[in-house]
């Protein structure tokens, strides 16, 4: 009933637009004027608009990042995160400069070059240097992004590991994650979801001698400095696991396995005592406590980063990054797949 009150509103709304854009009309006849004739006056008046609207924009602009620097993210937690940051940060350093080049030349030329009486304007053909240049340069400029974008994401996806890197499989399901640790032998067992019954979640199939060391967790615990490989499976729909201190993301497709490796590079308990962090946690506390909320304490957190249901937004796993000896403590006291199923 809502939606159909919604289109009624919206359809007497255009039709009153449109009736009164049509007395405009008569108006004008009426007192026999030209409605579509561009006055001098008409022609200063967009200009100066043009000019107004120019300084605006560019002002917003700068408002914007301002205000939102506060929420960034801090610096990345992940080896392979400092490469994705410097080429987020020229990519953006170059389209700013250019923005802040082109955008005001173009609103002051608007408002210089405006029409005015008894000026005509010269018809330029065309200028093949001119041409050449604002051609050729932003071609040679582009391809050097691009092949630095692709040489990016070539070391990303091909790290160069001293070691084997821990292998972990993500599961995701309507609304919620489980980590499956690969134990001793480092080696996932067969799972399908077809097999999954009572405590057997994930659908491990216990058959499988490679799954009994398995360990299925609703956290995820990583050692710092190890690299580590993730598997991604989902249970119903596509999801997509998001981890942005790490700058990783991966989808999850119901019926195939996905895959994406990096190495964590700062734990929880050191990115807590970075200046900026600590600021950001401040500022969000502040906030929550003038809300009567409880104080936050700042986490790595794995999100799912697609609209995947009207719990969509609660879907997130704490993410703790530690020491060694933390994680192999935090390891030995978690049940195996043989003790628990």
């Amino acid at each position: 009933m809502t939606g159909l009150l919604l289109a009624i509103v919206l359809f007497l709304l255009v039709l009153a637009t449109a009736q009164i854009v049509r007395i405009y009309e008569l108006a004008t006849k009426a007192s026999k004027r030209d409605e579509y004739v561009v006055t001098n006056k008409d022609n200063n008046n967009q200009g100066r608009l043009m000019l107004v609207f120019g300084i605006g924009l560019l002002s917003s602009f700068v408002w914007m990042v301002n205000a939102w620097s506060p929420i960034f993210l801090p610096k990345p937690s992940s080896l392979h995160g400092v490469e994705i940051d410097m080429l987020w940060d020229i990519s953006m350093g170059l389209i700013v400069v250019v923005f802040f080049i082109v955008q005001p030349i173009l609103f002051f030329f608007a408002y210089k070059y405006r029409g005015k009486e008894g000026q005509k304007a010269t018809y330029y053909e065309h200028n093949n240097k001119l041409e050449f240049i604002w051609t050729i340069v932003p071609a040679i400029v582009l391809a050097v992004l691009i092949v630095y974008g692709m040489t990016t994401w070539s070391n990303v996806w091909n790290p160069d590991n001293d070691e084997e890197p821990i292998v972990i499989e993500l599961y995701a399901q309507q609304f919620k994650w489980i980590a499956r640790y690969s134990g001793d032998d480092n080696t996932l067992g067969n799972a399908n979801v077809r097999l999954i019954k009572g405590v057997n979640i994930i659908g491990v199939d216990t058959l499988d001698a490679t799954s009994s060391d398995d360990i299925i967790t609703s956290e995820l615990h990583l050692p710092v400095g190890r690299p580590i490989k993730f598997m991604f499976r989902s249970q119903d729909v596509i999801h997509s696991a998001y981890m942005p201190h790490f700058r990783a993301q991966m989808n999850c497709v119901p019926g195939a396995q996905t895959s994406f490796q990096f190495t964590p590079t700062i734990t929880t308990e050191e990115i807590r005592m970075d200046p900026d962090v600590i600021k950001k946690v401040e500022r969000i506390n502040k906030i929550r406590l003038e809300a009567g909320k409880e104080f936050y304490e700042y986490d790595y957190l794995l999100l799912c980063n697609k609209v995947c249901g009207s719990a969509h937004y609660n879907m997130q796993m704490p993410l703790i990054v530690e020491t060694e000896a933390e994680y192999a403590q935090w390891l030995s006291e978690q049940k195996t797949v043989k003790e628990s199923i």
